[in-house]
């Protein structure tokens, strides 16, 4: 069951990315000039989608890739050119349209499924591969922690998922960053100290058949984020 916390971020991210900051990431998610500041959180987007796409198999020919808080579809787009099935959800709309607009101007191997509404919902079926870039950062340990046990249920081999790591260089930003226009800001994230979320995980009755694979973090400039992945 949904806590309160969790419906009442996820309804503000779902304002945030559908209506308040759409185009300001469908420009991030292009090749057009940005700010410093968001170039910096482009290159580390890029960095990071390109590592959780090498923790997939080269060859996904018959394999079902969840891209979970799929944004504007990169992920995706990269799955289904390696021939994977891919299902693709977001909370907004806005950003669906557009990975799915996008998608339709690039030769694909396999194939993509566009959605609009809840990546932690049962009702997605199964998959070989969970991946969820940068769509939990938003949540509480708790509300995280269920929301990784979620989607650990949704897959048979491997789920990647990435969180924001509680550093001191990451809190300067944060406070440094209000600094800076309303239009250069992301929603605000929730930092967990890595050890205390992996003992989350490690006890986590959900995650019970799963182990603690491969982590990388990735920093460059505003951008700061730690990807696990977790097998079965």
């Amino acid at each position: 069951m949904a806590t309160a916390t969790y419906l009442k971020r996820r309804d503000e991210l779902e304002a945030y990315f559908d209506r308040t900051a759409s185009a300001a990431w469908a420009k991030l998610t292009s090749d057009a000039p940005v700010s410093g500041i968001r170039a910096t959180v482009r290159a580390g987007r890029d960095a990071m989608r390109e590592t959780l796409l090498s923790w997939l198999p080269d060859d996904l020919n018959g394999c079902r890739v969840l891209d979970a808080g799929c944004g504007a579809g990169q992920l995706s787009v990269a799955a289904a050119e390696r021939g994977a099935e891919v299902v693709a959800i977001d909370l907004s709309r806005t950003l669906v349209d557009l990975a799915a607009a996008r998608s339709r101007e690039i030769p694909l191997s396999g194939s993509i499924d566009f959605r609009v509404g809840d990546m932690f919902s049962p009702e997605l079926g199964e998959f070989d591969h969970v991946v969820a870039m940068d769509s939990v950062i938003h949540y509480n340990r708790t509300d995280l922690v269920s929301g990784i046990e979620k989607l650990a249920a949704l897959a048979r081999q491997s789920l990647l998922f990435t969180f924001a790591p509680r550093t001191p260089a990451l809190a300067i930003m944060h406070t440094v960053g209000k600094l800076f226009p309303r239009s250069d800001r992301s929603p605000a994230i929730q930092p967990h100290p890595e050890a205390a979320l992996r003992a989350d995980l490690e006890t986590a009755r959900g995650l019970s058949n799963c182990q603690i694979g491969r982590s990388q973090r990735i920093t460059t400039g505003f951008y700061i984020s730690h990807a696990l992945e977790i097998t079965k």
